[in-house]
């Protein structure tokens, strides 16, 4: 009798902890529908010389863990290789974007033959509120760019329709934190400010296994 009460028992925990697993869906990060851009404003006694500089990539991968039913139990993953990211730059000539390209490859910023990748990683979800369109909330993680990680905390907004979820943000860091030196020119009359603005919008697919 007591065997069987213990196997009952056994049971049903098993059949809660193997739906408590089936509540988190497992995504994969979709490179080609998602974006990051990169805001670089312009600053100085001659800024007005000086342009602003606008970066993207759709180069993003990685993995995610979403719990409709318990969201603080969600993660994500995000890498970004450090050689995707291009100088857009609307309005400017083809040999400035090259030039511009070229000093954001180099030594004096992301120093791409030695620091390869970007990478996110969140340790903490918090804030979350449901609306029509899905949820609201608050993600914490560490961000690790040009061989720095720091603890970088932004607000994100999530939705989920089918088989996919997609993640809106917009965060800003100082460059100075990860290492990097804000460029200059002219002796320093015009040069990039030390923050930057980032915005995004990564789409992922269920997993299927």
């Amino acid at each position: 009798m007591r065997l069987r009460i213990l196997m009952g028992t056994a049971g049903v925990l098993l059949a809660a902890l193997t739906g408590a697993a089936q509540e988190k869906t497992a995504y994969s990060i979709a490179g080609a529908q998602s974006k990051l851009e990169i805001h670089v404003g312009k600053d100085g006694a001659f800024k007005a010389f000086g342009h602003d500089h606008l970066i993207a990539t759709k180069e993003i991968s990685g993995e995610a863990q979403f719990d409709a039913q318990k969201i603080e139990a969600s993660s994500v993953r995000l890498q970004i290789a450090t050689k995707s990211l291009t100088v857009v730059d609307p309005g400017e000539s083809e040999k400035d974007r090259k030039d511009v390209q070229a000093t954001l490859m180099g030594e004096k910023v992301l120093d791409v033959a030695k620091f390869s990748e970007i990478t996110f990683t969140s340790s903490e979800i918090s804030g979350a509120k449901k609306n029509a369109q899905g949820w609201e909330l608050t993600i914490s993680g560490k961000l690790k760019l040009h061989g720095v990680e720091k603890f970088v905390t932004f607000p994100l907004r999530v939705q989920t329709e089918n088989a996919t979820l997609r993640g809106e943000g917009e965060i800003s860091i100082l460059q100075s934190d990860y290492g990097i030196t804000p460029v200059k020119v002219g002796g320093g009359t015009v040069k990039v400010k030390d923050k930057l603005k980032i915005t995004f919008t990564v789409v992922a697919t269920k997993t299927t296994r």
